[in-house]
């Protein structure tokens, strides 16, 4: 009778199983889409995507954007960035060029690349943001004895994310060890074809362009805060060689517009005053 118990028992179990089952794609967790073909499946997203949010390491002042929630007017730079992320995370992972947004501060280039993210992750692809001087002084702090990271543990995520958002690109003085570092980590991900997507302040004029170019600029770990505020182009910031690597790897958006958040405080103190 027992016997006869345990194995009826372990038929029910089977059944259970096989009807557990994914039918889309019966378990591998990857399924075949006509138009953007190996993607992961539905059925493994099923609390993923609160854990890739999890993950991304999103800002908190940022976590409420998506592209819902960027407003543009039709015919500016800003509905054209908008045009170029969206199309983005539709085509991806069919895709082999990042974005590069290039604007003053407040035009929506951060929101977007946010979006970006929170796109992809509803898709089922992993994401990190991070801003490129906060990346910068993990690393460094990993070199402290005393402290717990590695620089290998910090990298990891940084290596490994499907698509990875580089914020305010070009914001840190621009010494030796900041210019290498920063080209190490990029052009890791272009070698491992990943899609990188970055944001700056800074112009993209080439610094030879203009009247005061008269030699180029070192980068030496000693530089003098006045000089550094000189550099205001984005190849003086970063350096030539890692200028050049993002022409490859990225599509260049540019941005302009009022800075939203100066607007913002305006309407707020106006509402105040009335």
């Amino acid at each position: 009778m027992l016997e006869g118990f345990e194995r009826s028992a372990a038929s029910d179990s089977s059944s259970i199983a096989n009807d557990d089952v994914c039918t889309e794609c019966f378990g591998t967790g990857t399924k075949l889409d006509p138009e953007k073909g190996a993607i992961v499946c539905p059925c493994q997203r099923v609390g993923r995507s609160s854990k890739l949010i999890a993950n991304a390491r999103i800002p908190r002042r940022y976590s409420a954007c998506s592209f819902d929630s960027f407003k543009t007017q039709p015919g500016t730079t800003q509905d054209n960035a908008l045009l170029f992320a969206r199309t983005l995370v539709l085509d991806y992972p069919a895709v082999d060029r990042g974005l590069l947004f290039i604007g003053p501060a407040g035009v929506g280039k951060t929101h977007l690349a946010v979006s970006i993210i929170k796109g992809l992750i509803e898709k089922g692809f992993a994401g990190i943001f991070s801003e490129s001087g906060s990346l910068l002084k993990e690393i460094q702090d990993s070199y402290n004895p005393i402290s717990k990271t590695s620089e290998l543990r910090v990298l990891a995520p940084v290596y490994q994310a499907d698509v990875l958002v580089l914020d305010e690109l070009g914001a840190t003085v621009p010494t030796d060890w900041v210019r290498d570092t920063m080209y190490q980590i990029i052009n890791k991900r272009y070698n491992d074809n990943k899609l990188t997507i970055f944001t700056t302040n800074y112009s993209d004029e080439n610094a030879t362009d203009t009247p005061e170019a008269v030699a180029p600029r070192s980068f030496s770990r000693k530089l003098n805060a006045d000089r550094a505020r000189d550099m205001t182009t984005l190849e003086e910031r970063i350096g030539s060689r890692l200028r050049s690597r993002l022409y490859e790897m990225c599509t260049k958006v540019m941005m302009d517009g009022e800075d939203y958040r100066t607007h913002m405080g305006r309407r707020r103190f106006d509402v105040s005053k009335g």
